[in-house]
């Protein structure tokens, strides 16, 4: 963001401070929730959510450990490695389609050759 320290917060209270949950809740975020028609939702949801999103979407989970902040990639995956279920099948077409690309990629080619006109490799044709 131009102009802005990496310091500086991304949500600020009204005077430019530290914005605490407890204020941006019943401020902000609770009203939002009730104007949206949504019913207990809070911003740890949204976080959930999140993840669980770009998970699903194949999102690197290094990548994810980061965004959330995690210790390690093992901790993202037992909170949300149950999504990955859905995918198990995904993964064994994957797997049977690359092991049959290398098994017909060792195969020999067959060869054809072109015999002259009327003949065959039995003699001549009947």
């Amino acid at each position: 963001m131009a102009g802005k320290a990496p310091s500086d917060f991304v949500f600020a209270a009204e005077k430019g401070g530290v914005l605490h949950l407890r204020n941006f809740r019943r401020k902000s975020f609770d009203p939002a929730v009730r104007a949206a028609g949504l019913d207990k939702l809070n911003p740890h949801a949204l976080r959930h959510t999140a993840a669980s999103l770009a998970i699903a979407s194949g999102a690197n989970v290094k990548v994810v450990q980061t965004m959330l902040g995690h210790q390690s990639a093992t901790m993202t995956l037992d909170l949300y490695g149950h999504l990955l279920n859905d995918q198990l099948d995904e993964v064994a077409d994957a797997m049977d389609a690359a092991r049959a690309a290398e098994a017909s990629a060792r195969r020999p080619a067959a060869t054809v050759a072109a015999l002259p006109t009327g003949r065959s490799v039995g003699g001549p044709v009947a």
